[in-house]
């Protein structure tokens, strides 16, 4: 079944792959966690660039993009929630995201903070 699951999102992880290749030119550092490569941008959090990103961190099937490891470390949850996600949706998922933004605007609601895909993920992060 889990072989299934990550070719369902295969696609996405492929865009999530392609995306972060670059990365690795310029220190980025990847490590796998339960069976999800969570790649990290940079050691350093104080790294002028970051803060120009529109995310903290990002994913794309059984890929997630963070700004740097403690981000992926504090996000595990809320990300890995959006793995499963892709696991459920496949390459539908990227249309099926931003088209849930859109109808959330549509609603005169917030494109991301009421967007469901992020409501359920931010379900399952721990808040201590």
């Amino acid at each position: 079944m889990r072989c299934l699951r990550y070719g369902w999102a295969a696609p996405c992880t492929a865009v999530g792959i392609c995306l972060a290749s670059p990365a690795f030119l310029f220190g980025a550092r990847m490590r796998a966690v339960d069976g999800v490569a969570e790649i990290a941008l940079s050691a350093r959090a104080e790294a002028g660039w970051l803060r120009k990103l529109p995310f903290v961190a990002i994913t794309f099937g059984h890929v997630v993009i963070g700004a740097t490891r403690a981000d992926l470390e504090r996000l595990r949850l809320h990300e890995h929630e959006h793995v499963r996600q892709y696991e459920r949706w496949g390459a539908p998922f990227l249309l099926a995201y931003p088209l849930e933004s859109l109808w959330q605007m549509l609603r005169g609601r917030r494109a991301y903070l009421d967007n469901r895909f992020e409501v359920q993920a931010r379900a399952k992060e721990v808040h201590l």
